[in-house]
């Protein structure tokens, strides 16, 4: 017996879409830490363009994973559903989980854009939350993704979130990876310029 996948298309782009968004996700985060301590050395213009366009690309995916269930003929979800916490009457707390996991990446990537008027220290402290969202996004993934009990699954969020996760262990033993004031304001004129 066959199955159309055309009638599971939406479905189908959703869940790719959903597992991009978790590896790049991963990805972002573990960059992010790796550029904020002393675990890189150097310049950080090359790496910052690199976790500017895989914070880009999770946002991206994100939109993706949302909305295209919008086409899923099994759910039948509203925009509201996709959108909004708690709006959802499947699986609630798991797909509220996703929600707010979603909106915070997508805000807290977005907050790099105004972080000259936020102020850059504000800015640092409130980027520190992408952390909680990226935890957030990793308890929606196991709890209502489809694969999350296939072992390739599991093993290609392992491969992606361990990193991330070695990353926070050094610089939280680093105590926090901090730099010297002096030293991060010399680097912001390379930020603006993307060099």
């Amino acid at each position: 017996m066959t199955t159309d996948p055309s009638t599971h298309l939406f479905w189908i782009t959703s869940r790719a879409a959903g597992t991009t968004a978790m590896v790049l996700a991963s990805a972002a985060v573990g960059f992010g830490l790796v550029m904020s301590g002393r675990l890189a050395k150097g310049p950080n213009g090359g790496r910052r363009i690199i976790h500017e366009v895989l914070s880009l690309s999770v946002m991206v995916s994100i939109a993706v994973h949302g909305l295209s269930l919008l086409g899923d003929q099994y759910l039948h979800p509203s925009l509201l559903d996709v959108t909004v916490p708690f709006a959802s009457g499947y699986r609630t707390l798991a797909t509220a989980a996703g929600i707010v996991a979603g909106w915070a990446l997508i805000a807290l990537g977005l907050s790099y854009y105004v972080r000259g008027r936020i102020g850059i220290q504000r800015w640092r402290v409130i980027h520190r939350f992408t952390l909680l969202a990226w935890i957030g996004a990793l308890v929606h993934t196991f709890a209502m993704g489809t694969d999350a009990r296939s072992t390739w699954f599991i093993a290609l969020v392992a491969v992606t979130a361990l990193p991330a996760l070695v990353a926070l262990a050094l610089r939280t033993a680093d105590g926090g990876g901090r730099r010297s004031a002096p030293a991060t304001a010399a680097r912001e004129p390379l930020a603006r310029s993307g060099a």
